[in-house]
Parts: structure tokens; sequence; C-alpha cells
């Protein structure tokens, strides 16, 4: 969770991303190895509710997942931590880590992540590109549409250089419909 000078390092790949909602002295991109971004999670909460659950982005086993690590002040670390565990786990459906991540820059740091919790009720596994689409159509939660969501981390990952086919395949499904 710490470097060498006990600030805070937080790893996102989904919203967190384009809004992280914390101060932060430093935004690097960065890889974690042994994870991947999944629309994986319902959500029942920011992008859907119980009833009409939206789906939201996971790190879930395997893989590399490409994101942002942010350096958050040792003066700020507890607040933060705070923060994200209001913000990330509403409905504990993920696993706080301290996940070794690489920096663009060449150095490794340990941060603070969230994976999805293969065994709790929201976690979806793996969906046809059909009911993936369905549930994003219909989510809306008290941070807003699942569409708008989908779209907005889809734009940040083109504008590091990462392409998502999933998402790129359901943004273009969306767009299709507006």
């Amino acid at each position: 969770m710490m470097d060498g000078s006990d600030d805070l390092w937080v790893f996102g790949y989904g919203s967190l991303m384009w809004r992280p909602g914390f101060p932060f002295v430093e935004r690097r991109h960065a890889h974690l190895h042994g994870y991947r971004r999944a629309l994986c999670v319902l959500s029942h909460v920011h992008r859907g509710t119980p009833e009409n659950p939206g789906l939201v982005l996971g790190l879930d086993r395997g893989g590399r997942c490409h994101g942002v690590a942010f350096r958050v002040t040792r003066q700020e670390a507890e607040s933060t931590v705070h923060y994200l565990r209001e913000r990330e786990q509403v409905t504990s459906v993920y696993l706080e880590r301290h996940l070794p991540v690489r920096l663009d820059d060449g150095r490794a740091v340990t941060a603070i992540g969230y994976v999805a919790d293969r065994r709790h009720e929201q976690y979806a596994g793996n969906l046809s590109f059909d009911q993936v689409l369905a549930l994003v159509r219909q989510g809306r939660g008290i941070s807003g549409a699942n569409p708008d969501y989908v779209r907005s981390t889809h734009e940040h990952l083109l504008g590091m250089g990462v392409v998502d086919p999933l998402m790129q395949r359901l943004v273009e499904a969306l767009d299709q419909e507006a």
C-alpha cells in the first residue's frame, strides 16, 4: 500500500480512473498482472438497483489489467481509505487487497485495489454479450446511468491507448440505439 515515502497508492481500473474523488499528488498509468478488468459485478446501488441491476467492472482472476495508480500523501491516506471503503464497499461485493502494481515509469508499488468477490451474490461471472448489454441498458443508480459509466470508462481507456474489445462493442451497440 505504501511506497518508500509512506504514501498510499490506489489502483483504479474503472470509474476511479476518471472520477477518483480523493486528493492525490501523482497519477500514473499502471499495470496489474494476475487480474483482468471485467464487467462481472451486478450493481445494486451506483449503476442499478436490486430490482433492475446494472453491471459494473471488477478485477477478476487471470490476465493483466491496465489502469491508473494514484499516489496519496501519508497525511491524506486514512481519509482516502475511509472514502474508498464507503464508495466501493456499499454491498461488500469487492475484496480490498494490496496489489503489486507496475507504474509506467518502471517503479513497482503496492496499491490498494478492489477485487470482485466471486462468492458474493452480486458476482455475475462470465455473461454473454447480449446479457451484458441488457444489464448495461437497464442500469440506473445513485451514480447515474449504466451506459454513461461504460462510455466514460471506454473513453478514458482509449485516452490511455488501451483498446478493450468488449467495451468498444458495447459502446457501438449503445450508440446505435441513441
